[in-house]
């Protein structure tokens, strides 16, 4: 493999022409540029330049060799150039979070991709422990969660906390356990971890949602209140998510009365390096959950 370094003395000796001017823009010795010299030709096995006196003239070989080798230390400038830019608005960025805050955050972020066109984005929605598994590995960068991860390679910030509902169809107006029995249960990914919040609180005859009958299941946030809307079951869900069902006339959302409260965190694997993209979009979505109506960020939260 050809020493880079004695390249680019080579390259430059035959641009400028000369060993002593060469010396000077290296900030190196005279007998210094010359040594390179001689160590890239007893490393090719070629003559690269041929001398006449204090002049010299480039060998066939040694004309190839900065053609070529001028093009491959740009390549190489280009590289470490690219390896070390670390630009806010420059790169992708990968998030993952539950549904009911992906429908939020989701195109927010998109508005911000529409002013940083440098910026792109890969968003998955997936449930809590799923976010956790892609963090452990490295497969995202930006992770939401609405339960606390423990295992510690994940860093987690608690950034706000938004209310959980219980969602029938609209001809259910007064919600008791006999209603619930009868409706029945649409499930979801995060359902058993909803419902246990919300229902344990609530209902003295709560202890898991096998209690009732399975009526169906969607992991798709659009589409879970849509068996719920024909008056198939019932569900719970973040504030957000049933707020976001585009049919709210066939829904009833139903405020309990033990208010639960899901905190939300946003995490990262503490062994990946935080690019300034990662630092800036994390900042945009703080930012914009505190901003929004639907969460509420109590003092209580704090960094973990």
């Amino acid at each position: 493999m050809i020493n880079l370094h004695w390249l680019k003395t080579f390259c430059t000796l035959a641009d400028i022409g000369h060993f002593t001017k060469t010396a000077d823009v290296l900030f190196m010795t005279q007998s210094g540029v010359s040594q390179h010299i001689k160590k890239l030709e007893q490393q090719l096995a070629v003559t690269l330049l041929l001398r006449e006196g204090k002049s010299f003239t480039l060998s066939d070989e040694g004309l190839r060799l900065y053609q070529q080798g001028k093009l491959l230390l740009e390549k190489s400038d280009d590289l470490a150039q690219s390896i070390k830019q670390d630009d806010a608005h420059i790169g992708n960025i990968r998030v993952a979070s539950p549904g009911s805050i992906g429908l939020k955050l989701y195109p927010q972020l998109l508005a911000i991709l529409q002013q940083q066109p440098k910026l792109s984005l890969d968003y998955t929605f997936a449930p809590n422990h799923s976010i956790e598994l892609a963090l452990i590995e490295r497969n995202i960068d930006i992770g939401l969660v609405t339960k606390k991860p423990q295992d510690h390679r994940i860093n987690s910030t608690a950034i706000g906390v938004e209310p959980l509902v219980l969602v029938t169809p609209a001809a259910v107006s007064q919600v008791t356990w006999p209603v619930l029995n009868e409706l029945g249960f649409i499930n979801h990914p995060d359902a058993a971890h909803h419902a246990n919040l919300l229902l344990q609180k609530n209902f003295t005859e709560f202890s898991h949602i096998n209690q009732f009958q399975h009526k169906g299941f969607s992991n798709q946030i659009s589409l879970i209140l849509a068996p719920v809307s024909l008056g198939l079951g019932f569900t719970v869900l973040p504030l957000y998510a049933a707020l976001a069902f585009h049919q709210q006339s066939l829904i009833n959302i139903h405020h309990l009365a033990e208010i639960i409260n899901e905190p939300l965190y946003i995490c990262h694997n503490q062994y990946s390096y935080k690019a300034q993209r990662i630092n800036f979009i994390s900042n945009e979505i703080i930012k914009h959950i505190a901003n929004d109506a639907c969460f509420e960020v109590p003092r209580s939260l704090h960094s973990d």
